[in-house]
């Protein structure tokens, strides 16, 4: 196996840094438009339980497509090549992100919410793959680190756009033409990015050598549910969910819970908390793979699960929006709950065998994502149930966090190499 040159390396690289980047920004979209798409929507129909049951609702339909595309995308990743699958997702996400300017229901917005996660799904398993693949085992946690930073630092990007031209009733729709910019990066990445030669050492050496024919006489999926690799899929799955369901079924209700207190007199601040919380989570994404690499993969995540089961209350029950301890408080709780974010991308590439790691990665980061859509829809009744606080259901939500600590002892002590 030739290895790529430096130079190719390092545009592998940054092709998967930005697919992630564009990535982020799509899924900080909806939790700083949503009020203001369904506002504009639903007209004098619209409530504040009404809203806040519309974000859940959109969270929900991107978590399905999410899970999806990360399944079925990662799987094309392993059967027609990571570079290609990475290229395909990224226009998933931006042109079905582009068509809703031109949404008129919510409804229709529901189901491009879906198809656009489809792309976001399929970004994360590929992106991390073909950059695991490309780069020396010494690199991995930098690389991982950059990895996971990239989805944050789109978010970041979008908090600033959002602050600067707020995202308002009367003015929504430029933002979602704004984010089917990045289709062009889709093109030149389907069309131009060198191939993992990992990837393609496999193909050559396959019994059957036609494209789609990776992993001869086996379904790929039949191999993960099946022993000796069906536990490492579980455990993979149940590490990848408890930080999504985490964030979507409580971090994220912080921006909706900003927006409905501050839009009348501070129509930005929900940018400026969703910069506050962006900021921190560049850092904590970033320095997640270094602190796995530090303290090592089993004793990082259990620590890192008791301090965002911690700061999540913190955030949601001591102290609230426009309070002077609020935003410092969204950057901590951001920082130490976006830790696994860096921890994911070196840990589970390390769990599966080459025939198999997109598909692999794919799977146990995005089933997460239906345990998290069906955690979004409970949180979106439970929402309605508590009167409408969002306190209230974002500290329920925190305890998510919690069962890491436990399900990090089923995690495999050995996993690996990537040389």
């Amino acid at each position: 196996m030739k290895p790529l040159s430096p130079t190719a390396r390092r545009v592998v690289l940054i092709a998967a840094i930005a697919g992630l980047l564009f990535d982020g920004f799509e899924l900080g979209l909806m939790p700083v438009a949503s009020l203001a798409v369904s506002e504009s929507l639903l007209g004098d129909a619209y409530t504040k339980e009404l809203g806040g049951s519309w974000f859940a609702s959109f969270t929900a339909a991107l978590m399905f497509g999410a899970a999806v595309g990360g399944i079925a995308l990662g799987r094309l990743g392993d059967w027609i090549g990571r570079a290609k699958a990475l290229g395909i997702s990224i226009l998933f996400y931006s042109l079905f992100a582009g068509v809703g300017a031109w949404v008129e229901t919510q409804e229709q917005m529901l189901v491009l919410r879906f198809f656009v996660g489809l792309g976001v799904g399929g970004v994360w398993p590929n992106a991390v793959a073909l950059a695991s693949e490309c780069w020396p085992d010494k690199s991995r946690p930098k690389v991982a680190g950059l990895l996971g930073a990239a989805l944050n630092l789109g978010i970041l990007a979008l908090s600033q756009v959002a602050r600067v031209w707020p995202i308002t009733v009367d003015s929504w729709r430029w933002i979602f033409g704004l984010a089917a910019v990045p289709a062009v990066l889709g093109v030149m990445v389907l069309w131009l990015l060198p191939e993992s030669p990992a990837w393609l050492a496999l193909k050559n050496n396959s019994p059957r050598k036609e494209a789609g024919s990776i992993v001869a006489k086996r379904s790929i999926l039949l191999e993960l549910f099946t022993p000796p690799l069906l536990r490492l899929t579980l455990v993979g799955i149940l590490l990848g969910s408890i930080p999504l369901v985490g964030a979507w079924a409580a971090s994220k209700w912080m921006i909706p819970w900003a927006d409905s207190v501050s839009k009348l007199t501070h129509p930005g601040y929900k940018g400026t908390v969703q910069g506050w919380w962006a900021i921190g989570a560049v850092l904590g994404s970033y320095f997640g793979a270094q602190i796995a690499a530090w303290l090592g993969r089993r004793r990082a995540y259990a620590v890192i699960s008791i301090g965002a089961t911690a700061f999540t209350l913190l955030l949601f029950l001591g102290t609230e929006p426009l309070a002077r301890s609020f935003l410092p408080i969204v950057f901590a709780q951001a920082f130490v709950s976006t830790l696994f974010f860096g921890w994911l991308p070196l840990f589970l590439p390390e769990l599966f065998p080459t025939r198999v790691r997109a598909t692999g990665s794919g799977i146990a980061f995005n089933t997460g994502r239906f345990a998290t859509a069906i955690g979004v829809f409970a949180a979106g009744w439970l929402f309605l149930a508590l009167d409408g606080s969002y306190s209230k259901v974002g500290a329920s939500g925190a305890c998510v966090y919690a069962i890491g600590a436990i399900a990090i002892l089923y995690a495999p002590r050995k996993t690996e190499t990537l040389d």
